[in-house]
Parts: C-alpha cells; sequence; structure tokens
C-alpha cells in the first residue's frame, strides 16, 4: 500500500512532439474508432483488438521516453489526461447505450480526474511523480476486462463472470482512490 515516489528524469523539458507524447495524443483520439465500432455489434472483435491497441500504447509511450530520452513536462500530464479522455468517452458512450450502469461511470470519472488532478499538481509544483499503485493497477486492468466483458457477444457464464468481475472492481476502484488520495495529502504535507 505504500506509494513510491521517486524524481523524474525530465530529459528533454521543452519538446513537445515526441514518440511517447504522439503515442499518448494518439490514445485520446482512439476514443473515436472504438465508439464507431462499438456501434455495431458484429464488429466486438475490431472494438477488442482497438481497445487492446489503446491499453499496449499507454505502457509504451512511458517505455519509449524513457528509452529515447525524451521524458517530457507535457508528456507526464498529457499521458493521465489521454487515459481519461479515452476511458471517460467509451464508458461514457457505453452508459448511453444502458450497457454499463451510471453510477459505475460516476466513480470511474470522479475518481480519474481527482488522480489526474493530484498526478499534474504534483508535476507542476514539485519534482514528485507519484507511481501507480498495486490497488490502481489491478483496478485499471479488471476495468478494462470489465469493459471488454461487456461489449461481447453474451452468454451465462460470461455474464456471471462479468459481475463478479465488477464485484472485484469496484472495491479496488475505492481502495486504490483512497490509497492516492492519502498519499496526495502526505506528500501535501511536505511542500
Amino acid at each position: 500500500m505504500n506509494e513510491k515516489i521517486h524524481k523524474p528524469k525530465i530529459t528533454d523539458p521543452t519538446r513537445i512532439l515526441t514518440v511517447a507524447n504522439i503515442i499518448s495524443l494518439g490514445r485520446g483520439f482512439m476514443a473515436i474508432p472504438i465508439i464507431y465500432s462499438l456501434q455495431n455489434q458484429e464488429w466486438w472483435l475490431i472494438t477488442l483488438g482497438l481497445i487492446l491497441i489503446a491499453a499496449l500504447s499507454d505502457m509504451l509511450d512511458g517505455f519509449f521516453a524513457r528509452r529515447a530520452h525524451e521524458v517530457t513536462h507535457i508528456g507526464k500530464w498529457l499521458d493521465p489526461i489521454c487515459d481519461t479522455i479515452c476511458i471517460g468517452s467509451v464508458v461514457f458512450y457505453l452508459i448511453l447505450n444502458g450497457i454499463i450502469p451510471m453510477w459505475f461511470f460516476i466513480v470511474l470519472i470522479l475518481r480519474y480526474v481527482s488522480i489526474s488532478i493530484g498526478a499534474i499538481y504534483f508535476i507542476n509544483h514539485t519534482d514528485l511523480v507519484l507511481s501507480a499503485n498495486m490497488f490502481g493497477k489491478w483496478a485499471s486492468g479488471l476495468t478494462a476486462l470489465f469493459i471488454l466483458l461487456k461489449i461481447i457477444p453474451r452468454t451465462e457464464i460470461l455474464e456471471l463472470l462479468t459481475m463478479t468481475c465488477l464485484l472485484i472492481v469496484i472495491p479496488l476502484l475505492l481502495i486504490s482512490w483512497i490509497v492516492y488520495i492519502r498519499t496526495f495529502f502526505k506528500e501535501f504535507k511536505k511542500l
């Protein structure tokens, strides 16, 4: 439950157009083809592929930034914003179509927005970057699984698996949110 805090290695602070930043921006725009593909239930494999590409891009942007020594200030806040745009847009579309309940969207967006605001604040006002906590990583992975299970063709087994996934995701989202908030307050007191 302990947050790891480390100094970011901003290797190229003023650059904007880097491979990593372009990947992050692309992830933000991935919501458009994902939502388009969701409009046709027969395209669920295409939707699955697009979601997997978006998830892969979330891992690759940081890897490329570090590998190419192109870690930038803009990239530090672009990543969580693009995550929120992509995930929030897709989940909101699923709510509008009655696939995911509204309360899930509210919990998810409040969590993402508050964590993003806290992370951006620390990026802009300190030399600290908070890394993801274990609960947050599990919550993100299981949230993605929950969304995937909601879009693939329904069977009784999948319905049971989807409900089980939701019952695990909600506590993980809340626990990780509390861990982030506690860490933010703890670090804020040090300022």
